[in-house]
């Protein structure tokens, strides 16, 4: 059985510090994030705002995402980001 896959972008705030990452539980990772659970690249910087993902039938398939994300510049980031959530709002902002 695959699981589904979600890549997934966090900020420290609008056009600040930019994350990018996948996971196959997106409310558990986004948990893990806000209360920084790991010592990650994202505590250090202060990304914490979930500003754009996808879900994808499999991991697989938010993983092969991931690595084109990763590939763009920042520009093509930020017209991704912007395409879906113009304000930059955190989309997890009612999860926890």
């Amino acid at each position: 059985m695959n699981k589904k896959g979600y890549t997934y972008i966090l900020a420290s705030m609008k056009n600040g510090t930019l994350y990018v990452w996948v996971t196959s539980n997106l409310e558990k990772r986004i948990h893990e994030h806000k209360t920084w659970t790991f010592e990650w690249f994202t505590k250090k910087y202060n990304v914490h705002l979930l500003v754009w993902y996808q879900e994808f039938p499999t991991i697989m398939e938010a993983i092969e995402y991931e690595k084109i994300i990763k590939k763009r510049r920042r520009e093509k980031k930020i017209s991704l980001i912007e395409e879906l959530n113009p304000w930059w709002e955190d989309l997890s902002k009612n999860w926890l």
